[in-house]
């Protein structure tokens, strides 16, 4: 009686064993002679990673990047693979049960064949990072399963094809980096369940139409560095509760902001930088609590200072820079005030009076180092990340990937006045300030020199006076030094990284002495930075000179108070006629002022032996 129990068991393990062998097995040998004929096709046939492609191998588990259900082929992933070929020879009418096609990341070149539409149940394409070349075959309107399209970082040309709209089951659209051109299409209006439209860096051009409104499903709008004209339509207010991210930067969108960012927004990023917007910046952006980045530079924006951005508990980039923007800056008094910022640029723009020290006095993300994370962070999501223009180290630069340690204050180019709050001292993980280009005045704080990792630091064409803090002495990763054109005077402190600047960090300040410049200083160890390349004789031209000058010096020491012994002294001298003890006087003087000479000379000799090795 309890051999029936048993009998059955194995039964069943055989019946799925048996199931099993099936599935990771091809069910046939067309599949896999198809494969193999492509494979063939590839100018590298010694690819090593698909050396398992073999035809005495049966098994699906085996081939790489090759899964089967039921025998049949349903998954191709070699992305990354080093394939060099083409798709012309791609068996699209030989896997009609494939559904998830990767080929990302290879080196396939020429069009992409019109029977590609034969995969009627792929729901995942992804040809992105290759060199494919010609348009978008309009056969893709016949994959109506599927829901995730990757065809960026191509060469692909031409229209988008309005088939594409017949994707009904589409989520994610990258079309981003190729050279396509025309209209948005309209269409895509209907696929309400598009959550992440990406195609930047095109040549799209016209207007947005206003079916993007019936997007309700959208995530992520990514339609920077095109030609887009025209107004932003303004239902991207209204369909803040979803989308996330709105791109549109570098394109030459006119018009105002959209007004009606609603509350329970979940809008997280906003760059419209680089167009010919005008206007106000709309206070419905306090609505968006989640908010990290604010582009709206390069525009023609006019307004005064939003302070009440401040308000936003993630803000952390805001970049107003090159717009109209104008007045002071008014605080509010709040005690929680841009707490996350990280980037602040505010340059070029009409800004005046004082720089308020309660602007600086609740960065807290600038004030504190982040011990938590060992790996570096971004900003962004795994469709999208952040970028940002920035000014740094005398560079335009795009940020292409923000990391969450960058932090930098760019209120260049604007008119402030008065003094530099020395609170910026506090924000000691600060790595570019530039307050170039004001007309700032006063003494430069101390305190800049707590700065401990800043890597640029500009303060020029301002009217600061006074001498160098000598705590700049200290800034150990300071690469870019601009205090030109100023009213600065003094001795320029000396040490680790002021060594490596020249004089275009100090000039157009008339006061300014010591190393680079020309007029040296007493203490430094350098009479002139053109010492180092003057011949023997020109120093000791330079040793007499300085020889005649420490002997009338010394002769005139006494001057004030020994005037009257002095002189007694001469008449004693010259009414004895014993005028050789004034020889020796002077003879043992001058040996001194010598012997003094030459070891100036010899500390010279060294410190540009030193110099020399770096």
């Amino acid at each position: 009686m309890m051999m029936l129990p048993n009998k059955i068991f194995s039964l069943l393990l055989q019946f799925f064993t048996l199931l099993y062998l099936v599935t990771i097995t091809f069910a046939s040998t067309e599949e896999a002679t198809a494969l193999l004929k492509w494979k063939s096709t590839f100018k590298n046939q010694n690819n090593s990673l698909l050396a398992s492609w073999q035809p005495s191998s049966d098994s699906c588990n085996d081939w790489y990047g090759v899964s089967c259900i039921n025998g049949k082929v349903n998954t191709l992933n070699i992305t990354n693979a080093s394939v060099f070929g083409t798709l012309y020879a791609f068996p699209f009418s030989s896997l009609p049960f494939l559904e998830y096609l990767n080929l990302s990341m290879n080196n396939l070149s020429g069009t992409i064949p019109p029977e590609i539409g034969n995969l009627k149940n792929l729901n995942n394409l992804t040809l992105s990072n290759n060199q494919l070349t010609g348009s978008i075959p309009s056969s893709f309107g016949n994959l109506r399963n599927l829901q995730t399209l990757f065809l960026d970082r191509n060469n692909l040309i031409e229209e988008i094809p309005s088939s594409i709209c017949n994707l009904t089951s589409l989520k994610v659209l990258y079309l981003s980096r190729n050279t396509l051109k025309g209209k948005f299409p309209q269409c895509l209006g209907n696929i309400t369940g598009l959550q992440y439209v990406m195609m930047s860096h095109n040549n799209l051009s016209g207007e947005l139409p206003p079916s993007i409104c019936n997007l309700t499903s959208l995530q992520s709008l990514d339609l920077c560095r095109n030609n887009l004209m025209g107004a932003i339509p303004q239902c991207f207010g209204n369909m803040s509760d979803h989308l996330e991210v709105l791109d549109m930067k570098n394109n030459n969108l006119s018009g105002t902001l959209p007004t009606t960012f609603s509350i329970g927004s979940a809008l997280r990023s906003l760059n419209l930088h680089g167009n010919k917007l005008e206007g106000k910046i709309p206070r419905s952006l306090e609505n968006c609590q989640r908010l990290e980045v604010v582009d709206l530079g390069d525009n023609l924006l006019n307004d005064t200072f939003p302070m009440w951005l401040g308000t936003l508990p993630e803000l952390r980039v805001l970049s107003l820079k090159s717009n109209k923007l104008h007045g002071p800056i008014t605080t509010s008094g709040s005690e929680y005030m841009f707490l996350e910022l990280r980037i602040f640029d505010l340059s070029r723009n009409d800004f005046s009076k004082n720089l308020p020290t309660s602007l600086f006095q609740h960065l807290k993300a600038m004030r504190t180092t982040d011990q938590t994370s060992k790996e570096p962070r971004y900003l962004g999501d795994s469709y999208y990340h952040d970028s940002v223009m920035v000014s740094t180290k005398g560079l335009e630069l795009q940020l292409l990937r923000i990391l969450t340690i960058y932090t930098t204050i760019d209120l260049s180019n604007n008119k402030f006045e008065g003094y530099i709050p020395s609170i910026l001292g506090d924000l000691i993980v600060l790595r570019v300030l530039n307050l170039s280009h004001n007309g700032l005045q006063g003494h430069i704080p101390p305190t800049l020199g707590d700065l401990s990792v800043v890597e640029s630091l500009d303060l020029s064409g301002n009217q600061l006076e006074g001498e160098i803090p000598a705590q700049f002495a200290s800034l150990t990763f300071l690469e870019v030094l601009n205090l030109s054109y100023n009213h600065l005077e003094g001795c320029i402190p000396q040490g680790n990284q002021l060594h490596t600047f020249e004089n275009n960090s100090y000039e157009g300040n008339d006061g300014l002495r010591g190393f680079p410049l020309s007029k040296g200083c007493g203490n430094d160890g350098h009479d002139s930075a053109s010492e180092e390349t003057n011949a023997r004789s020109a120093l000791d031209e330079e040793s007499n000179s300085e020889f005649l000058n420490d002997f009338w010096k010394a002769a005139l020491m006494g001057y004030g108070t020994g005037l009257c012994i002095g002189l007694s002294i001469i008449y004693i001298l010259i009414s004895t006629g014993n005028m050789k003890w004034l020889e020796r006087i002077v003879q043992e003087l001058g040996h001194k002022i010598m012997m003094r000479r030459r070891k100036k000379q010899r500390r010279q000799r060294n410190y540009r032996r030193r110099n020399n090795r770096f």
